[in-house]
């Protein structure tokens, strides 16, 4: 199940796949064991897509490239419908308000936890 979904999701985004996107997904694979197995694939590359998204944006430093923003925006839309499939309002919630820390932070150019560790804690049940 896993390999149909990565390969679904990352339509047009194959080399980004070599270029971290793999590395960020397989580091949120623990963190989502205690959902449903499901899920689990789309819920880790959710996660990773939001993360390669806001760097390839330049979040927090100097503007990216225009053509980096549009494969940024599609990233974070990706994570969006990924998201609205697999995850629980309390979720959605937590991712959304992970990227507003670190938009927050970047507007105020205050220092903010890493994107990696927000994502994280959001999987968190207590959370």
């Amino acid at each position: 199940m896993s390999v149909q979904v990565i390969d679904r999701e990352l339509d047009r985004l194959e080399a980004l796949w070599a270029d971290g996107l793999s590395d960020a997904y397989s580091s949120y694979l623990g963190a989502v064991e205690s959902f449903d197995q499901d899920a689990q694939p789309k819920l880790a590359l959710a996660a990773a897509l939001i993360e390669v998204g806001l760097k390839l944006q330049g979040l927090g430093s100097r503007a990216a490239p225009p053509a980096d923003l549009l494969v940024g925006d599609l990233c974070l839309a990706r994570a969006s419908r990924l998201l609205a499939d697999a995850a629980s309002q309390r979720l959605q919630v937590a991712f959304a308000g992970a990227i507003e820390e670190m938009a927050s932070a970047a507007a105020s150019g205050s220092a903010s936890r890493s994107v990696r560790e927000l994502l994280l804690n959001a999987f968190e049940p207590s959370r």
